[in-house]
């Protein structure tokens, strides 16, 4: 791991098009296809060295995915890219009816994601996108939570069969992980050890949840912190794990409260496991314009907010144990 206080910060956007073009160096069957935003989401480096392979299709999303699905039936692995909230919305029919349902080998790039637009509003402040997409059948979807991440993660999608929503923020994020690490699509890392509760997080809210556990140690409070990078298919031998491990969760996501990693980690809890757990998610309101950082601290994703979550969260499960220990008092008496 690296030290995330000491390292420099890089939007994961700018990482998965640097890996972008080094893979399409190795192999030839990758095609990259834009919405006219290249600059924007780094599929520029792809086009500068691979313009044969490489389609800007203009701002038209829906043709985007059409095209895209295209290639994929003719065996290229294609990327599609455009800003999450379009990518997500526009085009969900074309993602859902000719992407999902035949299976088609076609990867998403969703630059943008949640609140990291910052300023330029609601309208491409994609906050329910990974939720749309979770709900698509054969459709899997994640958010790396650094560079390292994204560029592991990319190099993994080269070989996954079926479609595949990868959601990338604008701003610079902290590098949490060094290169040794070795990441695959489906499976969380443990990224601190701890006994009291489990901070479940993904993307840019991993390194909040970080800062967030050192807090808590400073309280006593011995918190693991989980990269939940992959919300479709979720890792549920982990979560089981913090279960088991921990006995309390807090989910944490730059998304909307719904549909999200925080449904998917409670329908895992609701249906094997009864333990205490709250989600540190946007409260289903669209945000204002305005700084990325004073956009995460006003809608309640900041370190102090999550700090008071697993605080919050312990008392419940402090009050079960006693409950559960009074019991077994009053059945042995």
């Amino acid at each position: 791991m690296s030290k995330w206080g000491e390292t420099i910060k890089i939007p994961t956007r700018e990482a998965c098009g640097q890996m972008l073009a080094q893979i399409g160096e190795k192999n030839e069957d990758i095609f990259v296809l834009e919405a006219d935003i290249s600059k924007s989401t780094r599929t520029c480096y792809f086009a500068d060295k691979f313009p044969e392979r490489f389609l800007n299709v203009g701002i038209a999303e829906q043709n985007l995915v059409n095209v895209g699905v295209g290639l994929a039936s003719l065996g290229k692995k294609v990327y599609v890219s455009t800003y999450a909230v379009f990518a997500s919305m526009r085009a969900c029919e074309q993602l859902r009816t000719f992407a999902c349902y035949p299976k088609n080998k076609i990867t998403v790039l969703a630059s943008h994601g949640g609140l990291t637009p910052g300023n330029d509003g609601p309208t491409h402040q994609a906050i329910e996108d990974m939720g749309i997409m979770r709900t698509l059948p054969n459709m899997s979807v994640m958010m790396p939570a650094d560079s390292t991440a994204t560029k592991a993660l990319l190099k993994e999608s080269v070989y996954w069969e079926g479609p595949l929503y990868i959601r990338l923020t604008r701003d610079p994020v902290p590098t949490i992980y060094d290169e040794s690490e070795i990441f695959k699509i489906g499976k969380g890392k443990i990224v601190r050890e701890g006994s009291d509760i489990a901070i479940i997080a993904n993307g840019d809210m991993v390194y909040f949840s970080i800062k967030a556990a050192e807090v808590l140690k400073r309280k006593n409070i011995s918190a693991r912190v989980v990269d939940m990078h992959t919300i479709k298919p979720l890792d549920e031998e982990l979560v089981a794990d913090c279960v088991k491990k921990t006995g309390a969760i807090v989910t944490v996501e730059d998304h909307n409260m719904y549909n999200g990693l925080g449904s998917a980690v409670a329908e895992i809890i609701a249906e094997k496991h009864q333990v205490p757990f709250k989600k540190v998610a946007i409260k289903d309101t669209f945000a204002e314009s305005g700084e990325y950082k004073e956009l995460i601290k006003k809608y309640g994703l900041d370190t102090e907010h999550i700090v008071e979550t697993v605080i919050e969260t312990l008392s419940k499960k402090i009050t079960k144990e006693k409950i559960h220990c009074e019991e077994n008092l009053r059945i042995s008496i």
